[in-house]
């Protein structure tokens, strides 16, 4: 088991690159050109930035939080209360990304609008889903994980 948490943990590593990448090089001119497309809304420039770095500060915790689940299950603590508030923390996480981003549709549609680019929107809303998705299927395996340790406690009891 030891070889698939260490796999999973170098893809979770892997997955959170590019959004290293994009917070370094792309927001800064993703804002930039949202300023020069709208000049009556630039000073929402670096509102919109500090919300795009908050939102992938709140991806770092969740990707954290998932790095420290696999290391319980490494640990063969899968099925205990720290598991189920790992998946609390993830699923708070994917509630926020997509809270922000549903804050942010507004200024993607004036960004769409002006550059004729309605892409902006599907991908923004492909975000806002996502996060719904994994918020829910963290909340299902965490009520799945709660019952399993419920019933194991009732178990030891038992005997």
């Amino acid at each position: 088991m030891k070889r698939e948490t260490l796999f999973l943990k170098f893809v979770v590593v892997l997955i959170g690159l590019p959004v290293l990448a994009l917070c370094i090089y792309v927001f800064p001119e993703i804002t930039e050109y949202f300023a020069e497309l709208n000049p009556k809304f630039d000073y929402l420039q670096y509102p919109f930035l500090i919300g795009l770095y908050v939102t992938a500060m709140v991806y770092f915790v969740a990707l954290y939080q998932t790095l420290r689940l696999l290391g319980y299950i490494d640990k063969s603590q899968a099925f205990s209360e720290l598991s189920v508030n790992v998946l609390k923390n993830i699923k708070f996480c994917a509630i926020t990304i997509s809270g922000f981003f549903v804050v942010f549709m507004p200024l993607l549609y004036l960004m769409a609008e002006v550059d004729d680019a309605p892409g902006i929107i599907l991908i923004g809303m492909v975000i806002i889903f996502g996060c719904i998705v994994i918020a829910v299927f963290a909340a299902v395996l965490q009520k799945l994980l709660k019952n399993a340790i419920d019933i194991k406690s009732e178990n030891d009891l038992t005997v």
